[in-house]
């Protein structure tokens, strides 16, 4: 019976989370959507459940986030964990406000955390402000999200404008003095009527501390950062056996690709890095605007770059470009349009990739991974070793043949990640 249930509103966040929890030694599976009624539930110590909801409509967001609550209560699961992005990715209409205000209440809770601090990856929280490395949220290049543009760095504030209730704040002086101190002002804030607590962290400890303050929690929210100190609440019960090789895998021998969709600065990065050394093929929906042939061009180009590439060598399909361009795109397609028609082509590449034999594939961006993993029918994925901080490798289970796919969100991973991700791999 698996011990902690979690609800993620984007899959790579969903595989970022998960990678946390096994990191620290649960062993944990994430699934593809909110399984289907009957349907048998992996053996897992963890179980996440990714959901495609972080730009979703409110109500459709807060309805699938129930059914995946449902789903895990009635798997047995003892603590609930709503994952969103280490960037707060959202808008003043929500979600995360108003899904966290659903679950609280299926759960008879009525108060959680907040916490998106993950500093492996240069998110701290301070004074209620999200810093990404040296810079305010607003500063850091998430201004320009084209989905969830963040120009208000106070958390207390942005969480406060997607809820009814009212929003604290656990201090860093209060977080700096431990896990007792920091209970006893979430106890106090709840006393006080306050729904949530944003909760400062600018060090891994913060976040173990944070953790085994909130043991007894129904519902925690926040980034995977805050998740690493769960596995001892459980441990300490005496719940969680000390597991030998929780991120064990099996082998997938076959040819590798990468598939770029996010715009964020560090995968413009990577992919400038890695275009020195792997084949690469961009896409352009401004010359192109049409789904099918796009994916048609470029399964055409990888067929010819597959085949006398060696299966440590990938090929590189990117639909990323600087806001410039993406803006250029946007206003000729739509918003909305734009989107959808990327995330089509890329789902139609992925798909069309398999049928050439590819069966390791990395894909940035967590919309992107969320097209892919759906058109793939992927249904769940048995989570390994990490490639980089919040990025692991995973075997995924569908309809299809099994795959090894790394799950990128775009914000994450070192400037060198697509030309070490593969080396990781067994051969």
């Amino acid at each position: 019976m698996p011990l902690l249930g979690c609800i993620a509103d984007d899959f790579t966040g969903a595989t970022d989370l998960a990678s946390m929890l096994v990191e620290n030694g649960m062993r944990t599976v994430q699934l593809i959507g909110v399984p289907a009624s009957g349907q048998p539930l992996p053996e897992a110590d963890a179980l996440v459940i990714a959901l495609k909801s972080r730009t979703a409509p409110v109500a459709d967001a807060i309805s699938a986030s129930r059914a995946a609550l449902a789903t895990l209560r009635a798997a047995g699961c003892r603590q609930i964990f709503f994952k969103y992005c280490s960037t707060f990715d959202s808008t003043d209409a929500g979600n995360i406000g108003p899904v966290a205000d659903a679950l609280l209440a299926d759960l008879s809770a009525g108060f959680a955390l907040a916490c998106p601090a993950f500093p492996a990856n240069a998110r701290s929280v301070y004074q209620g402000h999200l810093f990404v490395g040296s810079r305010l949220l607003n500063e850091s290049g998430m201004e320009n999200h084209p989905l969830t543009p963040m120009r208000d760095p106070d958390l207390v504030r942005v969480l406060g404008r997607q809820t009814t209730g009212e929003v604290g704040l656990v201090p860093y002086a209060v977080v700096e003095a431990g896990a007792k101190p920091i209970g006893d002002a979430m106890a106090a804030l709840a006393a006080e009527g306050k729904r949530y607590a944003i909760v400062d962290a600018v060090e891994e400890r913060h976040l173990r501390a944070i953790g085994a303050a909130a043991a007894e929690h129904a519902l925690i929210t926040g980034g995977s950062g805050v998740a690493m100190g769960l596995p001892a609440n459980f441990r300490s019960q005496g719940l969680l056996p000390e597991r030998a090789d929780p991120a064990a895998l099996d082998d997938v021998p076959g040819l590798s690709a990468i598939l770029a969709g996010s715009c964020s600065r560090a995968t413009l990065g990577q992919i400038a890095r890695a275009r020195d050394v792997l084949p690469t093929f961009d896409l352009d929906p401004l010359a192109t605007p049409d789904a099918a042939a796009l994916a048609a061009a470029a399964l055409a180009w990888a067929k010819d770059h597959l085949g006398t590439a060696p299966a440590a060598r990938p090929v590189l399909i990117s639909a990323s470009a600087p806001p410039e361009r993406v803006a250029a795109v946007q206003a000729r397609l739509g918003r909305a349009q734009a989107g959808v028609l990327v995330e089509a082509a890329l789902a139609a590449i992925a798909a069309g990739l398999r049928d050439l034999g590819v069966r390791r594939l990395v894909v940035a961006g967590g919309e992107t991974s969320g097209a892919v993993v759906s058109r793939l029918r992927v249904r769940s994925l048995r989570i390994g070793a990490p490639i980089d901080p919040g990025v692991p490798w995973t075997r995924a289970e569908g309809d299809g043949p099994a795959l090894l796919l790394a799950l990128k969100s775009g914000n994450f991973g070192a400037p060198d990640f697509f030309t070490k991700a593969f080396a990781t791999l067994p051969h």
